[in-house]
């Protein structure tokens, strides 16, 4: 049999003219047409509000982000703060000491001194302290005068102020004296 119900000797089956079956034809073409053109607007739209919620969710994942970042500079400033709190607790009472030998002062200033320490390395502040004969490194040091020695060129005599490094940074560089060229 053909599509058009016809027998194959060209006569409609069900008593149909072949005018009238190329209409029913169209018609069932056109709704299925239709069908299809709902079903995709349907998936349009179901795809329009995935990509909206999507683009809702990255834009929250955004400010959480933002947030968290904010929440952790706040809170590891807190840190370091709260860390030096004993450091001023400390300076305090030795000031309150009115009538302390220079011994028990040099005593009360070395510990005070031993607690600011733990409290910068325990918050990833690193003293930059190069020892004498060390190379001379610009990311670290600045050498703030050359002097002739017996040393190799270019290295470290003597630290005239520590450096410090933060978290692999350098903070503050240490400032030395070099060998100079021979």
């Amino acid at each position: 049999m053909s599509e058009n119900n016809t027998h194959p000797d060209h006569q409609p089956l069900d008593g149909m003219s072949p005018a009238e079956d190329q209409a029913t034809s169209d018609v069932e073409a056109l709704a299925m047409a239709q069908a299809e053109l709902a079903a995709l607007k349907a998936k349009s739209a179901d795809l329009a509000d995935q990509f909206l919620r999507a683009k809702a969710d990255a834009e929250n994942a955004r400010r959480r982000a933002e947030d968290d970042i904010a929440k952790a500079r706040k809170f590891s400033l807190e840190s370091f703060a709260e860390s030096l709190l004993p450091v001023a607790d400390s300076l305090e009472a030795g000031l309150a000491i009115k009538d302390g030998t220079p011994a028990q002062i040099r005593e009360g200033a070395e510990a005070t001194l031993r607690q600011l320490k733990s409290a910068l390395e325990r918050n990833k502040v690193i003293e930059i302290a190069p020892a004498a004969g060390t190379k001379f490194d610009p990311h670290q040091h600045q050498a703030i005068s050359v002097v002739p020695a017996e040393q190799e060129a270019n290295t470290v005599v003597s630290v005239l102020q520590k450096g410090y490094l933060i978290s692999e940074r350098v903070l503050r560089p240490a400032l030395v004296t070099v060998t100079a060229p021979k």
